[in-house]
């Protein structure tokens, strides 16, 4: 690896400086860091196509960003599927109803801003409930006629930041079957998940009635992925196949039946719950997942120290864990067992506080 040297003391100063002078308080160190990680790139003499890259990259993300900011609060569900599928296709319909459902239980529907699903998405939620991220593309000039009436839409240059969009801001996804692009999207959420790298979150793989489309890809997943040895046998557990709009819609407001959101404390996973689980029902987890821990039991605890000093969703109860993070790709597992607990049942789905997770 190449080593990077430090930005220069003056530099550090200079960029400490110029965000004090625009007033800037809240998270000013990362903002100073971003001015100097921007010094280093022109010291580093890139060529000039690695800097318009790396400047329209952090633009895309700003405007997108801005986008989102009004929103931070409403659960949204991201809808891939095929910008070639028709309106008088069965798929067109299944997005368009799947959508209206989702909406009508206080959720956004995320898109690409295309035209064949992503238009039949978006025509399902209403342009009110509708945000888009399109990609500039040499034969798709402009986002559907949807997002003219709202303009809850931001253009993206490339493929990654727009993805990272899709991606970043949601809390569920629904894959309609579609072409390159769409099991692009359908693949790297499985690998984002399997990894880690992304918190757990319900995946729907979603057919017209009477489709073969996904149960053609789950077949190949156990009679070729899983056999050599490339996955694992539960690794397609973490998606549901389905032709119904409404378990397509159960399945992503019901994985938030009581899990809210986790944090990392050092090695301590914490989730954080809207209901607490009775003694018995712990103990029940623990028969279950006790295989997934390094150490110890999983424990009902109160907001741990760094939780209390961030005021992190300390109202709520919370199951606190030493998780091997090896087996992080599982977490889905617990989450499903914890939403199935009877104590889980008890209420109704509620609407999702969306909080960014925290790692220390």
């Amino acid at each position: 690896m190449h080593d990077l040297s430090p930005v220069p003391l003056d530099v550090a100063a200079s960029a400490q400086q110029l965000v004090d002078g625009a007033g800037i308080t809240l998270n000013a160190d990362l903002v100073s860091r971003l001015l100097e990680t921007g010094v280093d790139l022109g010291l580093d003499a890139p060529s000039r196509l690695d800097l318009k890259i790396a400047s329209a990259a952090l633009t895309e993300m700003r405007a997108a960003f801005r986008l989102f900011a009004p929103y931070r609060d409403v659960p949204k569900v991201t809808i891939f599927g095929s910008a070639r599928t028709q309106p008088g296709n069965k798929l067109y319909r299944a997005a368009a109803d799947v959508a209206k459902e989702l909406s009508a239980r206080g959720w956004m529907v995320v898109t690409g801003a295309g035209p064949g699903i992503m238009q039949a998405a978006a025509e399902g939620a209403g342009p009110e409930r509708s945000i888009g991220v399109s990609i500039r593309l040499p034969f798709e000039d402009k986002p559907n006629s949807i997002f003219s009436e709202s303009g809850n839409v931001v253009a993206m240059k490339y493929f990654f930041t727009r993805k990272l969009m899709l991606v970043k801001e949601s809390h569920g996804f629904v894959c309609v079957p579609g072409g390159f692009g769409t099991l692009d999207e359908m693949f790297e959420l499985l690998t984002l998940q399997q990894t880690g790298k992304a918190d757990p979150a319900p995946i729907v793989l979603l057919d017209s009635p009477g489709g073969t489309f996904w149960a053609g890809l789950k077949r190949f997943v156990h009679e070729q992925l899983v056999p050599s040895g490339v996955v694992s046998a539960d690794d397609f557990d973490r998606v549901m196949v389905t032709d119904s709009v409404s378990a397509a819609a159960e399945e992503i407001t019901g994985f938030w039946r009581n899990y809210d959101s986790l944090r990392w404390v050092g090695h301590r996973l914490v989730l954080r719950l809207r209901t607490e689980p009775t003694p018995d029902e712990v103990d029940e987890l623990n028969q279950r997942f006790g295989n997934l821990l390094t150490r110890g039991r999983i424990e009902t605890s109160e907001p741990l120290r760094l939780e209390v000093k961030d005021d992190d969703r300390v109202h709520l109860p919370r199951l606190v864990m030493r998780y091997d993070p090896r087996q992080v790709g599982s977490l889905h597992r617990v989450i499903r067992a914890i939403d199935a607990l009877p104590s889980s049942l008890a209420g109704d789905i509620p609407n999702i506080g969306v909080e960014e997770p925290i790692h220390d």
